[in-house]
């Protein structure tokens, strides 16, 4: 009756290893480290700059713990903050002889302390959020009207070109605003240039209106167009910002859009406000220009002669000099997508962009007028620029839709449409709100969480044991199973965690302990009623599973609303929550059963169990009987 088959014990043992094995890592604390990642969009940290770090470090006569290749970053562990500041410093100069000119970012940054063999098996700990590891938090506002007055532009030369296209005469085509006014003459004309914006210009709506001897067509975009525009350029802003955060070595950046035009980011572990707003406010933009392929242009390359009047070098991706005109052709103002892709013929990576209307125009006639000739295409950050990529050019390229090929492996086609895409802000934006949150009240507030949930775990237990004795035991078990696995699977998640989730902790101690609450008062009934303890048992936690189970789905869903509506900390708060009633129904339920089950399961001829003073009904029956004769007397 009470006895659990091998198979269930073994989940159990399995699960609490499990549990175990994951929130180890969170025991281990974290170790000073140092971090270098890249300061320039086409600069890559590979193996080279790890050999470059590593004889740093031992010629400054330094031994860290560990040194690194990690994602895209070199990090270097050591045991002091002091070993920590001094090894930065070598970083520095070694990786950075132009101070005014950096390719790499060294930064400060803590890491876990966790063994190999843990990191091996990708148990991690959990992140904490700003409001526990300090850091910096920004409120940053998207100019929509920019992005959607850049949109308009679009449209406006886009129409130009359709209608030259189609020899459809007209008085000019004119943007005021985020509408396109086309002038025409005569309604024959009128009825033409509206059918062609219908056909190929889905997105935008057409009205007329007489002025003069003319009539003016405009074309307004729709409102659920207008939706899209917004959330591209809000999506397109945070993936910049995510690109570069990275370079700060922030371990968990929040950065999530608020509202319709509004984006919050939050860097934990970064105190330099001053070098997160330069990161942030960073512009980048491109420009295609002709390579020039003159004696005195490859003579400058080589270094053997200066660089020709007309002419700019910027360096490529491998380092190599290449000279360019300072014509540009193409800004990236033009460029509307960039995305990897395959050639047809030689299966070899590519990039596809594609242009709007008068980027297309432009590149049909350079492409005619240069063919064999190299172009280039050049990113400026912060006024230095470098040559993401350029290709030869084989053939008139029109209808604004080019394929950028040659010696481009998979990952770097990838990384050129990422940076061609997502190099520059879609709209502008500024910072309305900061704050700064210090280590030391992050502490703080660590500490005092932790207190919280040990204390109130402690008082609970202590209540347990003396209220219910035994079983009061075997719930206070249950009750560690729970806060462990609990732990366990927001390490396997790699979530957040910040004050509102160690609040929701503290309540998924309360909701775990209240059902080990209605399993003993439910064996306790079954007591009073004068049921065997062994049936008792039994039909305790039978009875009080479809309570248990009502009460934790309606709670759950309400977690499941605030996780799906809330956001910033309600989110964090809903996330733990949710996880943590699981974790109870598992613990509370099944893992306390187990315990019971092998402390008495065996006991064939049980009298008694330890659940504490059960009142029960014949002993009620003698004081009646007590006081009938008292009465008498």
């Amino acid at each position: 009756m009470n006895r659990y088959p091998a198979w269930k014990y073994a989940i159990l043992v399995i699960a609490l290893l499990i549990g175990f094995l994951y929130t180890l890592p969170n025991f281990f604390g974290e170790a000073p480290a140092v971090q270098v990642s890249s300061a320039k969009a086409t600069v890559k940290v590979d193996s080279g700059v790890l050999e470059r770090a590593t004889e740093a470090l031992q010629a400054a006569g330094l031994k860290p713990d560990s040194v690194a290749l990690e994602g895209t970053s070199v990090r270097a562990r050591f045991d002091t903050p002091d070993e920590q500041l001094k090894a930065k410093d070598a970083l520095e100069k070694a990786l950075i002889p132009d101070p005014a000119d950096p390719m790499y970012i060294v930064a400060l940054n803590l890491v876990s302390r966790s063994p190999d063999w843990l990191t091996a098996l990708h148990a991690r700990p959990m992140y904490l959020g700003l409001d526990l590891r300090g850091g910096v938090h920004f409120m940053l506002q998207v100019d929509m009207q920019a992005a959607l007055t850049k949109k308009a532009e679009s449209y406006a030369g886009d129409i130009r070109t359709a209608l030259r296209e189609k020899s459809i005469r007209h008085g000019g085509v004119t943007r005021e605003g985020q509408t396109v006014r086309v002038r025409v003459r005569d309604e024959a004309t009128l009825t033409a240039a509206r059918n062609l914006i219908a056909d190929q210009f889905q997105d935008l709506v057409t009205t007329s209106a007489p002025d003069g001897d003319a009539t003016v067509l405009s074309a307004s975009i729709k409102p659920e167009a207008l939706r899209r525009v917004q959330e591209q350029a809000i999506k397109q802003n945070i993936t910049t910002l995510h690109n570069r955060i990275n370079e700060l070595g922030v371990a968990e950046p929040v950065i999530q859009q608020q509202g319709l035009d509004r984006i919050v980011v939050q860097l934990p572990g970064v105190q330099d406000t001053a070098k997160a707003k330069d990161i942030l406010g960073r512009t980048a933009t491109l420009e295609v220009r002709m390579v020039d392929e003159g004696t005195e242009a490859r003579a400058a390359e080589t270094g053997s002669g200066p660089v020709p009047f007309g002419d700019e070098k910027y360096l490529d991706r491998n380092g190599q000099p290449v000279i360019v005109k300072k014509q540009v052709v193409l800004t990236g103002e033009n460029l509307t997508d960039a995305q990897p892709g395959f050639d047809s013929q030689t299966q070899e990576p590519t990039v596809n962009l594609t242009l709007d209307a008068k980027g297309a125009r432009i590149f049909k006639d350079i492409t005619r007028e240069n063919v064999g000739k190299r172009m280039a295409i050049v990113l400026f950050e912060k006024g230095k620029g470098e040559v993401v990529t350029a290709p030869v050019i084989r053939s008139e390229i029109g209808g604004g839709r080019v394929q950028i090929s040659g010696r481009m492996t998979t990952m770097e086609a990838n990384d050129t449409a990422l940076l061609l895409r997502a190099g520059s802000l879609a709209a502008p934006m500024e910072i309305i709100e900061e704050y700064t949150i210090g280590p030391s009240l992050g502490a703080d507030n660590i500490a005092r969480g932790v207190n919280s949930v040990v204390w109130g775990m402690l008082a609970i237990a202590a209540f347990m044991c003396v209220y219910y004795m035994l079983f009061g035991v075997f719930s206070t078990i249950a009750l560690s199973v729970n806060v462990l696995m609990l732990i366990a699977v927001l390490s396997m998640l790699q979530a957040t965690l910040t004050l509102p989730g160690i609040a929701a902790m503290a309540l998924a101690l309360g909701v775990a302990i209240d059902s080990n609450v209605l399993i003993n008062e439910r064996i306790r009934e079954e007591l009073r009623a004068g049921v065997a303890p062994q049936a008792a048992i039994a039909t305790g936690y039978d009875r009080a599973w479809a309570t248990i189970l009502d009460s934790n789905v309606t709670t759950l869903i309400a977690g499941l609303a605030l996780l799906a509506f809330g956001t910033g900390p309600v989110r964090g708060f809903a996330v733990v929550h949710c996880i943590g009633i699981l974790t109870s129904m598992f613990s509370a339920v099944f893992f306390s059963r187990g315990l019971v089950n092998l402390w008495y399961g065996r006991k064939k001829k049980l009298k008694s169990v330890a659940i504490g003073q059960v009142w029960k009904p014949e002993d009620a029956s003698q004081l009646r009987s007590v006081a009938g004769r008292t009465g008498t007397e």
